[in-house]
């Protein structure tokens, strides 16, 4: 059965300055808070931008490598790598606090979030930051993960993602950027996309695989050059599907 209503989320404050055009049109976002990109500035703007528009406000923390935009990973220490996320959260928080507006979810960045999906050591590091939150907040995650099933386990609440505008392998992971066929740019093949893992709980592998995938929320990044019409199209389709954004 298709539901009525399902999350999109984007990721913001990455310095593509398109936040104002995206907002209106989805219902969460992920705030980069200082790993990848971001600063005191464009995270308050941007939270500014999601108190208009009532859309729900999660931490996007990453690797901390600005220089390669947090998609490679980053040998670190265990307590390092704990430092730095938290300290990423952190600031959001602070912030938050300031603008009183509240922390919905958390959701890792690029190399970080494909790592916490196959790696049981940084799974735990994400899971350990989210422990030391005093609210409950929710947490992101690839369905059929390493971080799902840990995150479960000690009763971290959790979403289940999927990628609107990327492309699957076999093992649900994410084709790598390397490859010309990452990313999904074609309007219709995004819908047909998330109508098939909404209708059917399957989703198509580049290798033409039907696989089960769950999904409540769904990712189209803000970088995507194409970020702004695909998401506007989307809307009308899933609209004229009886399915509201929200």
């Amino acid at each position: 059965m298709i539901p009525n209503a399902i999350d999109i989320n984007v990721d913001v404050g990455e310095g593509m300055g398109n936040e104002s055009q995206l907002m209106p049109y989805i219902s969460s976002c992920n705030i980069a808070c200082g790993g990848h990109a971001g600063d005191q500035d464009t995270m308050r703007q941007v939270i500014r931008l999601a108190k208009k528009h009532h859309v729900k406000i999660g931490a996007h923390p990453s690797f901390p490598d600005k220089v390669n935009f947090g998609r490679i990973p980053v040998e670190m220490p265990c307590a390092a790598l704990f430092k730095s996320i938290k300290g990423q959260v952190d600031n959001l928080l602070d912030i938050l606090r300031e603008e009183h507006r509240s922390l919905h979810h958390i959701k890792p960045h690029g190399a970080l979030y494909n790592l916490a999906a196959v790696d049981e050591k940084v799974a735990n590091i994400i899971i350990e930051v989210v422990k030391t939150m005093v609210l409950p907040i929710k947490l992101y995650v690839p369905y059929k993960s390493v971080i799902e099933k840990l995150a479960i386990a000690q009763n971290i609440p959790i979403i289940y993602e999927a990628f609107a505008d990327r492309n699957y392998n076999e093992d649900l992971t994410l084709v790598s950027r390397k490859e010309t066929n990452a990313s999904i740019h074609d309007e219709d093949y995004l819908f047909a996309h998330i109508l098939s893992i909404l209708s059917k709980q399957k989703v198509k592998t580049i290798t033409g695989k039907m696989l089960d995938i769950k999904a409540q929320t769904f990712c189209i990044h803000g970088d995507n050059p194409n970020a702004i019409n695909l998401i506007k199209n989307l809307g009308i389709r899933l609209k004229n599907h009886g399915i509201q954004i929200r």
